[in-house]
């Protein structure tokens, strides 16, 4: 097969990473890329939002599967476009990937086929919004409607915290069109678990769940990013907790899509919190998540694009599901000032030590400057390591973290230690 990548980011690094190593693949092409994906693949330079011309170089390329990897190109409308020649494409139509580009939609959609969520309410004005937020408890949840890079949900605990974020989402616009709607909806207390799941149809695929950390600092303080660690599997979900999930919002979820005459193929992610109530949804995106991929993928047994393809075809129901029983656990490596202002063009050294220690590096924001790696983006580097259990997962993936130098990097120290306390 010749494969076709979209997108630049760690997400994308594991997901060439993955599908160099099947042998179905004929030849490997991404764009954008980045320097991690082009030791994999021939990169082309075309942007993800570029549309016209991924679906040229599709056709130029003879191309036998797409493979979507961020959510932009699917709210642009790629994977429609890709039907219209023929060209088999893993991601959702641009209908389907609603779940994610409209977090009113979707709320809204849970609420129409009773899939268990936070209550909540949209606005679009300020003041009205400030006038409900103000006879609320706290602490409340407000998020941008559209897509904000993972950074667009804000846990406010006081009157002060939500009318400055209300302020600047709908008079400030700070996140542009994306917070011109904002959902305000009740905080869910639990562990948060991302069950990343393959679907065609109403057939599916359940691959092993994660718990990503979204909150810059150690012990869950700061503000929101697209994620900092990341570990599988997480000792917390158990398989009856699984199965509730399936029966109560996965299977409620795509007999909902197909009441809406909407025929939802790749990846369906759920964001779930473990309330004493019961799992509930906090958001769904239409993608593999970002840095859920970085630990999941190394966990399979199976041949990826052979389950990208088999969803992408509608022939999930001829897949068996195969996880190894390792863990895995993989840390971010952010930009100094990351998830605000960063600095650009940082040296980054030492992956291949890192890599000779057992890690897999997989590059999220970087570029080659004369020759040289140097960050290009927030999160820099998704470093993730497969052990015989959790603690020594964690430990080969700091390891692994101890001997890459980017000056003023920071990351999180505490990846997986609160399921570390209570294994045991």
């Amino acid at each position: 097969m010749r494969v076709l990548l979209v997108g630049s980011g760690g997400r994308e690094h594991a997901l060439a990473w993955s599908i160099s190593k099947s042998p179905l693949l004929t030849e490997l092409y991404a764009a954008p890329g980045n320097p991690g994906i082009a030791e994999l693949a021939t990169c082309l330079p075309l942007a993800a939002s570029d549309i016209d011309g991924l679906v040229q170089a599709a056709l130029d390329y003879a191309i036998d599967l797409v493979v979507i990897g961020p959510e932009i190109p699917l709210a642009l409308g790629l994977a429609d476009r890709l039907a219209e020649e023929g060209i088999a494409t893993f991601g959702p139509s641009q209908a389907a990937a609603q779940l994610e580009s409209s977090k009113a939609w979707s709320k809204q959609f849970m609420a129409k086929y009773d899939v268990p969520t936070a209550k909540y309410r949209v606005f679009s004005d300020f003041q009205v919004a400030w006038d409900y937020a103000k006879v609320q408890p706290f602490p409340l949840v407000i998020k941008a409607s559209g897509l904000a890079a993972g950074k667009g949900a804000v846990i406010v605990h006081d009157l002060a915290e939500a009318e400055q974020t209300l302020r600047s989402m709908l008079v400030e616009n700070s996140f542009g069109a994306a917070g011109a709607e904002v959902v305000i909806e009740d905080y869910l207390q639990g562990p948060e678990v991302t069950l990343l799941t393959l679907v065609a149809g109403e057939d599916y695929l359940v691959l092993p769940a994660s718990q990503d950390h979204k909150q810059v600092f150690d012990g869950d303080r700061g503000p929101n990013t697209g994620g900092m660690g990341v570990y599988s599997p997480v000792p917390a979900f158990t398989p009856e907790l699984e199965q509730l999930v399936i029966e109560r919002v996965l299977q409620p979820t795509l007999r909902g899509l197909t009441n809406e005459g909407i025929y939802y193929q790749g990846v369906l992610y759920l964001g779930l919190i473990l309330t004493k109530e019961g799992p509930q949804v906090i958001e769904y995106n239409a993608r593999f998540g970002d840095p859920e991929t970085q630990v999941v993928l190394p966990r399979l047994e199976n041949d990826v694009l052979e389950l990208l393809a088999a969803c992408a075809n509608g022939r999930l129901k001829d897949i068996q599901l195969k996880a190894v029983p390792q863990a895995c656990a993989s840390v971010i490596m952010a930009a100094p000032g990351y998830p605000g202002e960063y600095p650009k063009g940082l040296p980054v050294h030492g992956i291949a030590e890192a890599q000779a220690a057992g890690c897999l590096v997989f590059q999220a924001g970087t570029k080659r400057e004369n020759g040289q790696l140097v960050s290009s983006g927030g999160r820099i580097l998704a470093v993730s390591a497969l052990g015989d259990g959790l603690e020594q997962a964690l430990k080969l993936a700091y390891a692994g973290v101890e001997q890459i130098r980017i000056p003023g990097a920071h990351y999180r120290r505490d990846i997986g230690h609160r399921a570390l306390a209570n294994i045991e």
